[in-house]
């Protein structure tokens, strides 16, 4: 009984950890892909900036610190400023602006993160009921303790 319950335990584990390295992956293809789609590319600096940083984890994926890192430069191009707007402008220069936001951080990566917190919410569901189901468990009890 107790090789079948860490068995499962360390598929949960196993999965969370599959689940969270791909994320990570498939959100840096995300934003290269939105930089090129919206054409957010003038030297190429930024396109080649967004990095996935160590994954910090407390062995069984319950607790993890998950980062991604990009060029200051695509905030601005997200939110659609620039130089040509002096800091502390309200916005209004005059004159028409020339510069267009061009959102390709924001919208699949809030999607995603969704889907992060969905899955890790429902696995670790899962793995839950598995500690309460054992500990009501009699013969569990008796035979691992």
């Amino acid at each position: 009984m107790s090789g079948t319950t860490n068995d499962a335990e360390q598929r949960a584990f196993s999965e969370r950890e599959k689940f969270v390295t791909a994320f990570n992956e498939t959100m840096l293809k995300i934003w290269k892909e939105q930089m090129t789609l919206l054409d957010v590319i003038d030297t190429g600096a930024l396109l080649a900036s967004p990095k996935s940083l160590p994954l910090r984890a407390d062995g069984r994926f319950m607790e993890l610190g998950l980062s991604q890192s990009f060029l200051e430069y695509g905030l601005w191009q997200n939110f659609g400023t620039g130089k040509e707007i002096p800091r502390g402008n309200n916005g209004d220069i005059g004159r028409e602006r020339k510069r267009k936001k061009k959102p390709w951080f924001s919208r699949k990566y809030y999607a995603s993160v969704m889907n992060l917190r969905d899955f890790l919410a429902d696995n670790m569901a899962k793995e839950f009921v598995g500690v309460v189901a054992q500990s009501l468990d009699d013969k569990y009890l008796r035979y691992n303790h």
